[in-house]
């Protein structure tokens, strides 16, 4: 029986909805996920931006769902009929993703990605990185978080700025500069130490440099890096015209990540190539952890103002909790036919 629209019919498209408060590292990574399942069945991918608002946001959650009449962004599309699959990211999804199992009547697949902060049982399937410790029959923990790194996207980048990096000096090496996070910092004084070594390294090796910033990234931080950098061969991207996020990655025989974000590093490590590891001021346990899983895993290594190549498996992990999803879905579905 389709409740709500939510049963998958024979020769329909699987719909997906990605569900998060629109911030972009957010939603990207619930995004990676939904165009990884999509890149095995037919599926169609729509975003919902959700927002509480303002006096809500201190609310107990059991009492928002009863409330999304109020949502600020997207109100109007939170309503039946229900997606097959719903993947969901950040605090502000986390009550609607346990209701809309109840609106659904059980038959939409909720995803909630990171550590929800609320028992897994609530949730179809929970996915957060394995440096969270979280465990259960209904958790499935991966190294890094989701992505929208495939190679797919990587020729895609590829072919939509050759133009102006294919010719560019090798090795081609991109830096994804972070900034201010929970735990960490890019200080004048790092960012002034950070510029030298980038500087000697690429032309100590005669090749080129391909940057780019986070929003994060303090202004003055990011101004002493362009400031110090630009007399290089390459492209600093200025926020002007196409992001070339993907051909930057597409292109580079060596990637430079900061260590303050879990995407940027699970990122670089899709591609295959070198990643270093670019130290920041402050540190975080957890975060540690993940790193070291991947210098262990031979992704990574500290950057010490030289550029190598090595080889190692690129990371899949995007694609096996893809995997995971689609077959405790088909699980589901077999059972509701017993």
């Amino acid at each position: 029986m389709d409740l709500n629209g939510a049963t998958p019919t024979p020769g329909r498209p699987l719909t997906i909805w990605v569900v998060s408060d629109g911030r972009a590292g957010i939603e990207n990574q619930a995004l990676g996920l939904a165009e990884a399942v999509a890149r095995r069945v037919a599926a169609e991918i729509i975003c919902k931006q959700i927002a509480w608002p303002v006096w809500m946001r201190r609310a107990p959650s059991r009492l928002m769902p009863g409330l999304r009449g109020l949502l600020a962004r997207g109100a109007e599309a939170l309503a039946p009929p229900w997606p097959d699959l719903w993947i969901a990211n950040g605090r502000a999804s986390i009550p609607l993703s346990i209701a809309v199992r109840r609106w659904s009547g059980g038959q939409t697949f909720v995803v909630q990605m990171q550590d929800p902060v609320r028992p897994a049982r609530l949730f179809d399937l929970v996915i957060p990185p394995a440096h969270d410790k979280l465990s259960g029959p209904n958790v499935f923990a991966i190294t890094g978080t989701p992505h929208r790194v495939s190679e797919g996207r990587l020729e895609e980048g590829r072919k939509a700025f050759a133009d102006s990096l294919a010719a560019l000096p090798r090795p081609r090496v991109a830096a994804l500069i972070g900034g201010k996070a929970r735990a960490y910092d890019l200080s004048p004084r790092r960012a002034e130490t950070m510029a030298d070594d980038i500087e000697r390294a690429i032309r100590a090796c005669g090749g080129s440099l391909m940057l780019t910033f986070s929003r994060r990234t303090p202004a003055r931080a990011r101004d002493i890096l362009q400031q110090r950098l630009s007399g290089l061969p390459g492209m600093i991207w200025n926020d002007q015209g196409p992001n070339p996020f993907f051909g930057f990655l597409g292109y580079a025989d060596a990637v430079l990540v900061t260590e303050d974000s879990a995407n940027m590093p699970a990122e670089a490590a899709a591609t295959g190539a070198p990643v270093y590891m670019l130290a920041m001021d402050g540190g975080q346990p957890r975060r540690r952890q993940f790193l070291d899983d991947l210098a262990r895993r031979g992704v990574t290594r500290p950057f010490e103002g030289r550029i190598e190549s090595w080889a190692y498996a690129p990371l899949k992990e995007t694609e096996r909790a893809a995997e995971e999803v689609l077959m405790r879905m088909s699980a589901r579905r077999q059972a509701q036919r017993w």
